[in-house]
């Protein structure tokens, strides 16, 4: 009958072994960041910023003479809201700063339909 090895029981590797890596190695490895992935960071930002001004009709100055001034605000306001939302999320991930972080994203998206309501000409202050 074969004796099978439990995964304690395995020999450990030498410190100067090429299997072992060291703290620098693995530090050094998460830190670097090449051009592709400035790319990729780069372009979410540009898909959001386009995705808010679909959103907020950037095309209604052409179809109706409406006021560009309104349209870069409708931009603003709803880039202010994804911000929020944004800190909210993040908020998951850091255990240290979660209520503050959840409390400051629904803060600005409160702010953000303060500022859409404004726009529309119906305050509700």
């Amino acid at each position: 009958m074969k004796k099978y090895r439990r995964s304690s029981n395995k020999p450990q590797p030498l410190d100067n072994s090429p299997e072992s890596n060291t703290a620098e190695e693995i530090f050094s490895e998460e830190t670097h960041r090449d051009f592709k992935s400035y790319i990729r960071s780069i372009s979410k930002y540009v898909y959001i910023i386009a995705a808010a001004a679909l959103l907020s009709g950037i095309f209604t100055p052409l179809t109706i003479n409406a006021e560009i001034t309104t349209v870069v605000y409708g931009i603003l306001t709803i880039l202010l809201g994804l911000g929020g939302g944004i800190l909210i999320f993040l908020a998951i991930k850091n255990q240290k700063f979660r209520s503050i972080m959840v409390l400051g994203g629904s803060g600005i998206m409160i702010i953000s339909v303060i500022f859409i309501y404004e726009l529309a000409g119906r305050s509700i202050l």
